[in-house]
């Protein structure tokens, strides 16, 4: 605790920092404040209403939607989509960078190429929230029919809160940009983070009073959930900080004298080991967003023909993330889908090509192909045991809600996206701060260093005197 307070003075020490964290904690304050702006025409009191009395289907995408949006999803309100949209078409226009080559020569043309592609990226993002937010209001007319007033007409209904909803996520996506420029961390991936971690306290009391009610296991029970909670926290901090490094070597290059003198001297690029890190979950997140989507076409499919979808149903069952069938099938999606995606993002070719350029090898490992194959080989490897534990975190609120019979609300942070999202941005923020409290602490050295020996020795810059004839 100690360690703690020492840090925060430290902090608050740095003006320059002290104003990125205020800024950004009182954009995520706005954020919050958007998520209780209610839609007008929309009476959220009876959707509540009707959702606590089990009007509103079972788990599934939409719960995890809500818990992204920190609760605005079904709270109707203005900031309902959150800033989602923003990460589809971030996610489109990733995918075209490794298919299309115009929006690749975009990446590879620096700060103009990368402006061009967040403009494109906006452009999508609206098409996008057009599009989610007529089929969100479609949604809340087919589910929540007496919630809607019918004061005013379908058509100015729809058109009014369409614009609305749009309008919304711009804005998020308005204060993530300039939490990212002017605030600290990532501003797109500290509103998500935000999101979650507010529906974090309410799924904790839930949780807490239906393990403290009557036959439902008492503190015992809740005390190894918090416990085993806390595992999981540790092994997605292991697997989004777990690298497996490939060690390389700087070959030695020889520097002749410029004064003509026959000794050239054998000098080392670098001195020791360094490596490449090879990351054991270079995928992050996207296999399980990959994969979640496709678990809700059977259900799609199912509507599209008809079919019933009752629970004792194979479309029932794939709808069903508690069952047995759902976490089977999501689990091999999300291990096929981290080979593909770090196929796509890890470039052994690339990192040879960097190696040649800096005139590095790996030891016992010939340059060109040989380290092309090389690096494949270790990045292979790594990747089945970091795809197979990112299928374990990501099935883990299934079966913690399934097997465990934990709430719903509390089982979505056992692991899977939320939980992992929360990590990876939490950690990347510290590493900011302390960047920044490193590079004050080696400023504040070099600056106060030149200070005192000015004090010290005020003839520093003068004609050496006799007494000192070696300075």
């Amino acid at each position: 605790m100690k360690s703690f307070i020492e840090k925060m003075k430290e902090i608050w020490a740095i003006p320059e920092l002290k104003n990125r964290i205020l800024l950004t904690l009182g954009l995520l304050a706005v954020y919050r404040f958007g998520s209780f702006v209610i839609l007008p025409g929309i009476d959220t009191a009876e959707i509540q209403k009707q959702l606590s009395s089990g009007g509103e289907d079972g788990p599934g995408l939409l719960d995890l939607l809500n818990t992204f949006s920190g609760g605005a999803f079904f709270n109707a309100a203005v900031f309902a989509l959150g800033i989602m949209p923003y990460i589809s078409a971030s996610i489109i226009v990733q995918l075209l960078g490794f298919a299309i080559p115009y929006f690749q020569k975009l990446q590879k043309d620096g700060e103009a190429g990368q402006r061009r592609l967040n403009q494109i990226t906006r452009y999508i993002t609206i098409a996008i929230t057009l599009v989610q937010g007529s089929a969100y209001l479609n949604y809340m007319h087919a589910s929540f029919p007496e919630a809607i007033s019918s004061d005013v007409g379908l058509p100015i209904f729809w058109f009014s809160n369409i614009i609305i909803l749009t309008a919304g996520t711009v804005f998020c996506m308005w204060l993530g940009e300039r939490i990212t420029d002017k605030g600290i961390g990532n501003g797109i991936s500290l509103l998500i983070t935000a999101g979650i971690i507010a529906t974090l306290p309410q799924a904790f009391v839930g949780e807490m009073n239906l393990k403290f009610s009557a036959m439902a296991g008492g503190p015992v029970i809740f005390i190894v959930e918090l416990a085993l909670f806390a595992l999981v926290v540790l092994a997605s901090v292991a697997l989004v900080q777990a690298v497996r490094k490939i060690q390389i070597k700087f070959a030695k290059h020889m520097i002749g004298r410029t004064d003509g003198a026959s000794r050239i001297a054998a000098m080392g690029g670098q001195s020791g080991l360094d490596h490449i890190p090879i990351k054991l979950n270079a995928a992050g997140v996207m296999p399980i967003i990959f994969a979640q989507a496709l678990m809700f076409v059977p259900g799609a499919i199912a509507g599209f023909l008809g079919a019933p979808a009752g629970a004792d149903t194979i479309w029932g069952q794939l709808a069903d993330f508690t069952s047995i069938p759902y976490n089977v099938l999501f689990f091999f999606l999300v291990v096929i889908f981290t080979y593909v995606y770090t196929a796509l993002i890890v470039n052994p070719q690339q990192h040879a090509d960097q190696l040649k350029r800096q005139n590095a090898f790996i030891p016992n490992v010939k340059s060109g192909a040989d380290t092309v194959e090389h690096i494949d080989k270790v990045a292979s490897r790594v990747t089945l045991p970091g795809s197979i534990a990112l299928g374990a975190i990501a099935i883990l609120p299934g079966i913690a809600a399934g097997i465990l019979q934990i709430d719903l609300g509390f089982a979505i942070f056992f692991g899977g996206t939320s939980l992992l999202i929360m990590v990876a941005v939490v950690l990347d923020t510290l590493q900011q701060i302390e960047g920044h409290l490193a590079m004050n602490s080696y400023g504040g050295f070099i600056q106060g260093g030149r200070l005192r020996g000015r004090r010290e020795n005020p003839a520093v810059d003068a004609t050496p005197t006799t007494e000192n004839p070696a300075s």
